[in-house]
């Protein structure tokens, strides 16, 4: 069993966030007769994951509706609807982000043609 810090410390989190997730059914812990929180050593990779799926633009709502379905592998129709929107959604953003970086590497190549000792990274 792992102390929050060392969830904390391992998945890259504050101890805020961890607490936070607690309280929105994100994360489960057991408590010590004094109060501290307990976290099984799966809990580094499951904050991971809800962090992930935080920066892929998925709010605490969806995150608690998809991950019983992402560790059982149990998941409704329903579910699996969502989950292919959310897929289709951040592979959207995938494209729209690649095109950008592709337009920016562009207009480097062409400044730096006209910097003296620039070179293109």
């Amino acid at each position: 069993m792992l102390r929050i810090g060392e969830v904390a410390s391992r998945s890259g989190v504050s101890v805020r966030a961890l607490r936070y997730y607690e309280e929105q059914g994100l994360l489960e812990a057991e408590r010590t007769p004094s109060g501290q929180r307990r976290y099984a050593e799966e809990a580094v990779g499951r904050v991971r994951f809800v962090q992930q799926l935080y920066a892929a633009g998925l709010s605490s709502k969806d995150v608690l509706e998809l991950l019983p379905c992402v560790h059982t592998g149990v998941a409704t129709p329903a579910m699996l609807a969502h989950l292919a929107d959310q897929r289709d959604r951040i592979s959207r953003q995938i494209d729209e982000l690649t095109r950008a970086r592709e337009r920016l590497e562009e207009i480097i190549r062409i400044g730096a043609q006209y910097v003296p000792g620039a070179a293109a990274s």
